[in-house]
C-alpha cells in the first residue's frame, strides 16, 4: 500500500513535480498530443499515459493515466490561455485498487480542485481533510501541479527562470528548478540533445531531462537520500 501511494503521490511529478509543456505565448502554439512511458519504481514496472486535448476555445485538458501493480492513478486538469497566463480551471485527482492485493490495499479516492479566478480563490473537494479544504487566495501566475509541468518545458525552452508558486492540496509551495547543463538522451531508439533541469529539497531530488521540440520530459528520475526513487522514461510521443 505504501509502494502504491508514493506512485500516485509521485503522479504529480509525473504531474506535480514532474515536467512537461510546450511552447510560450499565444494558444496556437499548443497542439494536441499522446505520450507514453514506461515507469520503474523500485523495480517494479508500470505504465504511463499523458495526453493534451482541447477542450473549447482556449481551453486545454491534460491529464496522465498510470496503470500498473493492480492499481489505477489518474490527474487531469483543465486549464485556459488568457493572453501569456496559463490558468488551471479545474483539476481532478484519483486512484483504486483493481486487482490482487491492491484491490484491498489501496483505497478509492477522489479529490476534485476548482480555481475560480473571479473570486480569486482555490477551493478542494471530495476525499478532503477539513483542514486542506480552502480557500487558498490565487495570484496571477498560480499553477497547480499538471499545469506546473507544462510550465516548466515552456519555459526551459524559452531561457526563463524556472521560479513557480503551486497551489495544491489546500495549500502554497514555492518549486524551484536548475537548468544542470545538457546531456544525450535517447527516445525511440534515436538520440536527443536534453536540457537537464534539477530541484533539490533536503533528502529529495527531483531531474528532469527536456528535449527541445518535445511536448513533455524525456525522462523523470526521483530521488530519495541519494536514491533512484522512480525513473521515468518517454517511449513514444504524437
Amino acid at each position: 500500500m505504501q509502494n502504491l501511494n508514493s506512485i500516485r503521490g509521485r503522479a504529480a511529478l509525473v504531474a506535480s513535480s514532474l515536467l512537461l509543456a510546450l511552447s510560450a505565448a499565444p494558444a496556437l502554439a499548443i497542439e494536441a498530443f499522446n505520450a507514453d512511458y514506461q515507469a520503474n519504481y523500485m523495480g517494479m514496472e508500470a505504465k504511463a499515459t499523458m495526453s493534451l486535448a482541447s477542450a473549447g476555445k482556449d481551453r486545454w485538458q491534460y491529464r496522465i493515466d498510470i496503470g500498473g501493480m493492480g492499481a489505477e492513478l489518474e490527474q487531469s486538469t483543465v486549464f485556459e490561455i488568457d493572453g501569456k497566463q496559463w490558468r488551471p480551471l479545474k483539476s481532478v485527482d484519483s486512484q483504486r485498487g483493481t486487482s490482487g492485493l491492491a484491490a484491498m490495499l489501496v483505497k478509492r479516492k477522489t479529490v476534485t480542485a476548482d480555481y475560480d479566478w473571479t473570486r480569486g480563490e482555490a477551493r478542494w473537494t471530495g476525499d478532503v481533510k477539513a483542514d486542506r479544504a480552502g480557500p487558498v487566495k490565487l495570484r496571477e501566475g498560480d499553477l497547480d501541479g499538471m499545469l506546473m509541468n507544462l510550465v516548466l518545458v515552456r519555459d526551459v525552452a524559452a531561457g526563463k527562470p524556472l521560479e513557480y508558486r503551486l497551489v495544491e492540496d489546500g495549500r502554497v509551495k514555492r518549486q524551484s528548478f536548475q537548468v544542470a547543463g545538457k546531456e544525450a538522451i535517447e527516445v525511440g531508439g534515436k538520440s536527443h540533445e536534453a536540457t537537464r533541469v534539477v530541484r533539490k529539497d533536503g533528502k529529495r531530488e527531483i531531474i528532469a531531462w527536456v528535449v527541445d521540440g518535445l511536448p513533455v520530459p524525456a525522462r523523470v528520475l526521483q530521488r530519495r537520500d541519494g536514491k533512484d526513487h522512480i525513473d521515468l522514461r518517454l517511449t513514444a510521443v504524437n
